[in-house]
């Protein structure tokens, strides 16, 4: 074999090495006491999509696209059950109200900046009637979340096109979900450092269901930060309103379960994201916009258009079992939150600002202090 050959690909193994190690559990910060799926991604949901499309240019173009696909079929004519808790509504959610009316959602969900959540839409209603099976659509309710990357992008120029959209969505996949500064996630600030995408997941045991939850977060909010109970922030003395450090910003998360739900119970799991922020000291400030998307994939609750049957007929966890699918989502989002501003890197952009990633070894240094991590 070529020795340029190999050179290539110990590169890549090589990358792909250091950015595993820059989730948190890689440097043995365990968060909650739940089993992770394999990945400890929202892939780990059978069936699960993500893709990127990352657009860094010139010194102010710092911003992005990430879709989130339920399953692999038509997504409009197989509808999936879902809802939409608002945390506080400083934001441009678009769709919510007919989540909120119908229950379902009826497309892929994409995250981008405040400014191009009309474009990211019509790319969505786009990406619908390019179907076959959707010809005759006349209504596409696209579900487009964000937050404002302003500070790092060039959010006026509005750089984010239909095609980046349609790439996210074409390069979607089950695997290797890249976080940090990808996709929605690349121009963002998360507790004055960077922040991005993030993942984890939570796989409740068999006796009490077996069933998966799994959790993407765009981070882009402040607060006091905290990981795993450690007072990071009072440790780094970096802190809201101290020197006039502003709070403000947003965070939209993506829960999804195969857990055989409907939307009540799905607005109820979204409920408990809210507690998986405030738990790495996310305060949803003022102006903060703090979305939280709820979907269920169980095979027997999808919504198919051809089923000519006058009534659903679902299958319905009881209220009584849910509350492992509580204590997951909890986890799992205090997970993906962390994991983001680990994977995160240093950025700088428009009109030259730039934000620090997380300083990893002054961390780790404040978990070992508080004994969160094992002594090497």
């Amino acid at each position: 074999m070529n020795f340029n050959y190999i050179l290539f690909f110990a590169v890549l193994i090589s990358q792909s090495i250091s950015s595993q190690e820059k989730r948190a559990r890689d440097y043995g910060i365990e968060i909650g006491v739940m089993k992770t799926g394999k990945q400890n991604a929202i892939t780990d949901v059978d069936g699960v999509k993500v893709g990127h499309t990352t657009l860094i240019d010139g010194d102010s173009i710092r911003t992005g696209v990430t879709a989130i696909l339920p399953h692999a079929k038509n997504i409009f004519q197989i509808k999936v059950p879902a809802a939409i808790y608002i945390g506080n509504g400083f934001g441009k959610l678009a769709g919510y109200s007919q989540v909120k009316e119908l229950g379902n959602i009826e497309t892929p969900i994409i995250l981008t900046n405040t400014l191009s959540v009309p474009k990211a839409s019509d790319a969505l209603i786009t990406y619908t009637l390019n179907q076959t099976e959707n010809r005759n659509v006349r209504s596409v309710n696209s579900v487009v979340g964000e937050t404002n990357d302003g500070y790092l992008n060039d959010i006026q120029g509005r750089h984010v096109k239909e095609k980046h959209v349609l790439d996210a969505i074409k390069n979607a996949s089950t695997s290797n979900v890249e976080e940090g500064n990808v996709g929605a996630g690349t121009g963002t600030v998360c507790f004055g450092f960077k922040g991005g995408i993030g993942t984890s997941s939570r796989v409740i045991p068999e006796a009490l269901g077996g069933y998966t939850v799994g959790v993407l977060v765009q981070t882009n909010f402040g607060g006091v930060l905290q990981i795993n109970g450690a007072p990071i922030a009072k440790e780094l003395n970096s802190y809201p309103y101290k020197n006039e450090m502003e709070a403000d910003g947003s965070c939209m998360i993506v829960v999804i379960t195969d857990a055989p739900i409907g939307s009540r119970n799905l607005e109820r799991m979204a409920k408990r994201a809210m507690l998986g922020l405030a738990k790495t000291g996310g305060i949803a400030s003022n102006g903060s916009g703090d979305y939280v998307i709820a979907l269920s994939t169980a095979k027997e609750n999808l919504i198919d258009s051809k089923n000519d049957s006058t009534f659903y007929q679902r299958k319905e966890l009881k209220n009584s079992k849910t509350t492992p699918l509580f204590m997951a989502t909890i986890e799992a989002t205090e997970e993906a939150i962390i994991n983001s501003l680990f994977a995160a890197k240093d950025m700088t952009g428009r009109n030259n600002h730039t934000i620090k990633a997380l300083p990893i070894p002054d961390i780790l240094d404040i978990m070992k202090k508080y004994n969160l991590i094992k002594e090497e």
